[in-house]
């Protein structure tokens, strides 16, 4: 263990909202909800103007709707929050060449390994202090979260206790008086499954846990899992910073604690998986080819179904769409202990423009497994084929400029044209097949608000 606060871990604050906030002055202050905009989406992130009515990450579109009706329900624009990733992690390894990106919004940073010797608690502020203001500048605007601890478990803690926007640094020695007082869902790898097994046993609370004796965590969770939970309940973590090696495939696995046969439910888990892995595979800039389902039935039975693209996607709404039609046709008998999405075959360039997903994918046969209406054409009464448009998205227009999709149906499509250096803009509407109105790519000086 080490014994100097030599770990930190900086989140960037509600980054897809905050990112399209920056870009989007009208939805300044504001509730902005970004995610799948269809009817099985699910949100990936909502800014804190949203947060204040309930609405959170990997919760139903719909129900966020229900929550926060007034709020502006995006698409995300990964390319722009590439770029920002990308600004932020080139920072934080001008501090130490050991940086572990999580996603695009977050890493660790080991600063013992970039020189860096005063480990007090004012120079650690100090340093986060003006690693925070060059973030801002850098990107236009966007706020991050700063913690630091003896471990990468502590630092993760001290930047959620330090949000939204601020800097919090545990002191080595004070770890397990600080995590005590905290939900059990702060211990990495506690989700809802094994919370639901430690409530069984009384544990709310960190401090619950480190009540309980090593040998009943092993009772409940299995020798590895019981292990290394009480050693985390303790706050002993010596898991190393380890800069970013090749990737040769991501998945994210849900394991139930009752087998679940409502279809609705697990497609809203793909839904939610995919946009988790996208936000991973987006991170290093990377793009997957393949893209797989496993399903575990009640007795064990394990099935893995896998399709490969024609071009390549870090699209959360093509790796859903994949993975409902790798479902369909699946027995649920019983119901499933366990589902999982992946994606593999990475390369460092996008090549979707090769495919149509529709054609390349196959039609979806069953309307339960539909996917959102986020494709990238539609047909219309008159069986013409016209764009549609997606919420959120950059566009230009030949006589009014840029601006972005506020919304777009019924053969209409409405754009406020305003960007980041504009201030507030005005509203039109214009069929949605406009020959005057295009997608528009949003250059590095803009994504950075400059």
């Amino acid at each position: 263990m080490r014994s100097v606060a030599s770990i930190l871990h900086v989140d960037l604050d509600a980054f897809f909202a905050a990112a399209e906030q920056r870009d989007k002055p009208s939805l300044r202050g504001k509730p902005v909800i970004v995610g799948g905009v269809g009817q099985r989406g699910v949100v990936s992130t909502a800014s804190y103007e949203a947060r204040r009515f309930g609405v959170h990450s990997a919760m139903p579109m719909h129900e966020a709707r229900r929550k926060c009706p007034h709020a502006a329900v995006l698409t995300g624009r990964f390319d722009v929050y590439r770029r920002d990733s990308t600004v932020v992690m080139g920072l934080l390894r001008e501090l130490s060449p050991l940086v572990e990106p999580l996603s695009l919004d977050e890493a660790f940073v080991d600063l013992a390994g970039g020189g860096f010797t005063a480990f007090e608690s004012d120079a650690l502020t100090a340093l986060a202090e003006d690693l925070r203001a060059r973030l801002r500048v850098a990107t236009g605007g966007l706020t991050a979260s700063v913690g630091m601890g003896s471990s990468k478990f502590i630092a993760k803690v001290a930047s959620e206790l330090a949000k939204p926007d601020g800097i919090r640094v545990i002191e080595p020695g004070t770890e397990v008086a600080v995590i005590a007082p905290l939900s059990a869902r702060a211990i990495p790898g506690v989700g809802p499954v094994t919370m639901e097994k430690l409530a069984r046993l009384g544990v709310k609370t960190v401090a619950d846990l480190q009540q309980l004796s090593l040998k009943e965590l092993v009772r409940e969770l299995g020798r590895a899992g019981g292990e290394g939970l009480h050693e985390l309940a303790f706050a002993r973590d010596d898991r190393p910073v380890e800069p970013e090696r090749e990737t040769k495939s991501i998945s994210v696995e849900d394991t139930f604690e009752h087998d679940i046969t409502d279809v609705g439910e697990l497609l809203r888990m793909i839904e939610r998986d995919a946009a988790s892995l996208a936000a991973r595979v987006a991170a290093p800039g990377l793009f997957a080819r393949t893209i797989s389902l496993k399903v575990r039935y009640p007795d064990f039975t394990t099935l893995t179904r896998s399709r490969t693209l024609e071009g390549a996607t870090d699209r959360a709404e093509v790796i859903a769409r994949v993975a409902k039609g790798l479902f369909e046709g699946l027995e649920l008998g019983a119901g499933i202990r366990l589902l999982g999405v992946g994606v593999s075959g990475f390369t460092q360039a996008a090549q979707e423009a090769l495919f149509d997903p529709d054609q390349a994918l196959g039609p979806v046969s069953s309307e339960r497994f539909a996917s959102p209406t986020t494709d990238s054409a539609a047909e219309t009464a008159e069986g013409r084929e016209v764009t549609r448009w997606r919420p959120g998205e950059d566009v230009s227009h030949a006589t009014h400029g840029a601006g972005w999709v506020w919304g777009a149906g019924l053969g209409k499509v409405t754009v406020r044209f305003e960007t980041a250096q504009t201030g507030p803009g005005p509203v039109r509407t214009f069929p949605a097949d406009d020959p005057e109105l295009s997608r528009r790519p949003v250059s590095d000086e803009e994504a950075a608000g400059l």
